[in-house]
């Protein structure tokens, strides 16, 4: 059996596949391999898309608990609130937070721009509508406090009169105490 060039033809190309049809196949090839390559990098962008908006919104999250699940009332540190009838919590709260802007997380903290307190007596002068806050640094000894602060609750703000806090502070009622617990 001879075979003849055209026959070898035959048999090694099918009939839909010839000379005519090669640019179509071509053009087929290259159309299928694109669509594959955008559907990836389509596919690429969306998954870190995804991963990025989930990454912003874990780490504002972080942000926002920061100051709350970061340390834990009574484990590491406890807040005694006494002689509530002089002066409601809320009021207190509020004014300890304008009078200072740290939160618990800034008080803990013993870095060199951190807190890093160790105990914060607050005490309340009815007469003239003041909140004393005795600051007691890590390390400290005895009843020696590190600072103290006079906070106006009429006028919301510390009061530049350059008053002794001595006066302010003595005889008055203890209303609030913050305590770092963990060492």
């Amino acid at each position: 059996m001879d075979l003849t060039k055209r026959d070898v033809r035959e048999i090694t190309m099918p009939k839909h596949f010839n000379k005519k049809t090669v640019p179509y196949w071509i053009i087929a090839v290259l159309v299928i391999l694109i669509a594959i390559i955008l559907a990836v990098h389509f596919k690429a962008n969306s998954s870190s898309q995804t991963t990025t908006t989930t990454v912003k919104t874990s780490s504002s999250s972080e942000k926002a608990s920061s100051s709350i699940k970061k340390y834990v009332a009574g484990k590491d540190y406890k807040i005694t609130y006494s002689n509530t009838n002089l002066i409601d919590k809320a009021t207190l709260d509020k004014a300890l937070k304008n009078s200072t802007g740290a939160d618990i997380s800034y008080m803990m903290d013993t870095s060199e721009d951190g807190g890093d307190m160790a105990k914060v007596e607050v005490y309340y002068n009815k007469d003239k509508n003041l909140l004393v806050e005795r600051l007691f640094k890590n390390g400290y000894s005895g009843n020696q406090d590190s600072a103290r602060v006079v906070y106006d609750i009429s006028q919301g703000k510390i009061p530049d009169n350059g008053a002794d806090t001595d006066s302010h502070y003595l005889d008055l009622p203890l209303v609030y105490t913050w305590e770092k617990l963990t060492k």
